[in-house]
């Protein structure tokens, strides 16, 4: 199994299978408007831009789980993405990332890998550890803008934490584009 092997619902509510994606390098990242990490939105945006002709993919997932920071629709969320941070990558419907609603994705993409979200994840590990301490050693996502790197073989590469900016993914984007 791959991430190929799923669909996902568009924010038309259109399925949409990313084998779609076959052959190209995603960068799977369930985001939130109302975040102290929203600003990632331009990060992952200039990636976007600079890496697209050379096969990376930036598919963003809202999520409401985590101190409901996505509480808008899907138009919205469209909507506040594009105008705040020029967002042109695709935005699918809002999911669930954790728990009994998790899209399969996202369970998938847990089990693949776990994270390694400990204390030198600064700010956040010690927020985690006051309002979600259940999450600590789980393979739970910690928070909105955790980022999973996915080659064109539909194979996870690597997750990378919420505080893990776009900026510092850049260089390991090179040994995984086709």
């Amino acid at each position: 199994m791959t991430v190929h092997d799923f669909t996902v619902e568009a924010t038309d509510g259109a399925p949409r299978p990313l084998r779609d994606y076959a052959g190209k390098t995603l960068l799977i990242v369930n985001v939130a408007s109302k975040c102290g990490l929203t600003p990632q939105y331009e990060g992952l945006e200039a990636l976007y831009r600079e890496l697209n002709g050379r096969g990376l993919e930036i598919l963003g997932f809202p999520c409401n789980q985590f101190a409901g920071q996505e509480p808008g629709t899907s138009a919205e969320i469209q909507d506040f993405c594009s105008t705040n941070f020029g967002v042109t990558f695709p935005l699918f419907a809002k999911i669930e990332v954790n728990g009994p609603g998790a899209d399969p994705l996202y369970t998938y993409l847990r089990a693949q890998d776990p994270g390694d979200f400990g204390p030198d994840s600064g700010f956040l590990f010690e927020h985690i550890q006051r309002s979600r301490p259940e999450a600590i050693g789980t393979d739970e996502v910690k928070w909105n803008f955790t980022k999973f790197l996915v080659d064109g073989d539909g194979k996870v590469v690597r997750r990378f934490e919420p505080n893990v900016t776009p900026e510092e993914i850049r260089g390991e984007l090179d040994s995984v584009l086709v």
